[in-house]
């Protein structure tokens, strides 16, 4: 199946901080990917803004290595890497000086769509805005790409919000979650609302409970001093999680457009119930396997900042209400996994005889979407097991991965930041956090933080290798459930 490319209109994007880690690792080559497919433009700009001391030449340099070591060796071509490389320029930009920015009004159009991508730290986004304006470089359509973290609590996620209002409207500001790119959240609407198979099912009548699980093998060696700060909550569970936790509650928007989605994501935030102490478990990992604990990561020996997080919440509305939702993230577990999982209730009468399994040989249905490694989606139900034996029952996986369904290699399925600079080029932000979704989801997480501030709570230790601390598995155990393996 060969997917139909659109080119985007002509555009000037210039990268802040274009010699940093995010524009080596995801930017550039998410670029070059489109720049292949054929999207890009053949006068786009590109522009590099950073403190480094680099001239053109350098920079072209620069952002070869980038694409020949961060995107897959199938698609290196020598001559489109060099010609893709021709479309950078580069700048000397002093964020907090005046060093750069004159230089960039020359060069920035005001012809073509503006595009001004702040991957930089927070405490620059307010002083870049106001020199793009200062200087006269963003025109009335121009848009700003942010980057998390958008604030570290209510009060400074407005006072951002409040800093970037001064300079560009609410429609030309970009709040960049990356999971929202991936293919399979953007599946997920797809499979809610345009197949009448699951939509009558996805309510608190037919669904048991929910898990979203985002794992990682890493710890936070290199920027432990950095998450020591923020913790799992507000590293993961404000942004990520909360954005899928709408996705999958939110209610039908009238109209597929950006405001009318992010209107029904704001109603899901604020019917979040307040979370009860004993629906929270912190967790920091001990050292293990050669690798050193969380302590030692983030040099401080009576850190309380927590390397993972699991909690049971509540949405309250007529679909959802009595439907727990059970959220999960850490860092140095078992396996990379990152998947959301519906869990539909037993059928209301078991007619089949008892078996050897759980729940008195009862199965459910489970819908799993899995967001990574592996972008896909498998449906579980139960069969009847081959065989002359009896009704012996089995749970038989409805597998589909989405680079096989589409014809495709896994190196084929666009990245997420990739397909996200594209919507921004576009203009198009339903993938992107409003204001005052991000000030909603703080305003809820707020409370919960200060309560075990205030509780004086400790992180559960737990092993580096495994699934999180025990007090976990007996957040769900006490309801009669259990979480799905991490593997």
């Amino acid at each position: 199946m060969v997917s139909r490319v659109i080119p985007v209109e002509r555009f000037d994007l210039v990268i802040f901080g274009g010699t940093g880690d995010l524009a080596r690792r995801k930017i550039i080559p998410g670029l070059y990917r489109r720049y292949l497919a054929g999207q890009l433009p053949d006068d786009a700009r590109i522009i590099g803004a950073a403190r480094t001391d680099f001239d053109r030449d350098e920079y072209e340099g620069f952002v070869r290595d980038a694409v020949e070591k961060y995107v897959h060796v199938k698609k290196h071509n020598g001559d489109k890497i060099k010609a893709f490389s021709k479309l950078f320029s580069y700048f000397k930009i002093d964020a907090l000086g005046d060093e750069g920015w004159k230089g960039l009004a020359r060069l920035v159009r005001k012809d073509v769509v503006q595009a001004f991508y702040f991957s930089v730290a927070p405490r620059l986004f307010g002083e870049l805005a106001k020199r793009l304006h200062k200087y006269k470089i963003s025109n009335d359509q121009a848009r700003i790409v942010v980057e998390k973290p958008f604030g570290h609590d209510l009060e400074s996620a407005k006072k951002l919000n409040a800093v970037l209002a001064e300079y560009f409207d609410e429609a030309q500001i970009y709040r960049i979650d990356h999971y929202l790119g991936k293919e399979t959240v953007q599946n997920l609407m797809a499979v809610r609302f345009a197949n009448i198979l699951f939509e009558p099912l996805w309510n608190a009548q037919y669904v048991d409970h929910i898990q979203i699980t985002v794992a990682e093998t890493v710890g936070v060696g290199g920027r432990g001093t950095y998450y020591d700060k923020s913790g799992a909550m507000r590293d993961m569970v404000q942004n990520h999680l909360m954005q899928l936790l709408c996705l999958i509650a939110m209610e039908p928007p009238a109209h597929f457009d950006p405001d009318a989605v992010r209107d029904e994501k704001l109603k899901v935030i604020r019917a979040l119930d307040p979370v009860l102490p004993e629906d929270i478990v912190r967790g920091q990992y001990r050292a293990g396997d050669g690798e050193d604990s969380y302590l030692e990561d983030a040099e401080n020996p009576d850190s309380k900042t927590e390397s993972f997080m699991a909690m049971m919440v509540h949405v309250s509305n007529w679909r959802w209400n009595g439907t727990p939702f059970f959220l999960r993230t850490g860092k140095r577990l078992r396996a990379r996994k990152s998947e959301i999982a519906v869990i539909f209730k037993d059928p209301p009468h078991f007619i089949f005889e008892p078996q050897d399994s759980a729940q008195d040989g009862r199965r459910c249905n489970e819908l799993v979407i899995h967001l990574q490694p592996d972008e896909g989606m498998d449906l579980r139900v139960t069969l009847k097991e081959p065989g002359p034996g009896g009704m012996r029952l089995m749970d038989v996986p409805l597998d589909m991965s989405f680079a096989e369904a589409m014809g495709r290699d896994a190196d084929e399925i666009p990245d997420a930041y990739e397909r996200l600079v594209m919507d921004v080029i576009r203009g198009n932000q339903t993938l992107f956090m409003r204001g005052d979704e991000v000030e909603a989801a703080w305003g809820w997480v707020d409370p919960i933080i200060e309560g075990w501030r205030s509780r004086g709570d400790k992180p559960k230790g737990y092993d580096a290798g495994s699934s999180g601390p025990e007090d976990a598995l007996m957040l769900m155990h006490r309801l009669g459930r259990r979480w799905r393996e991490i593997t």
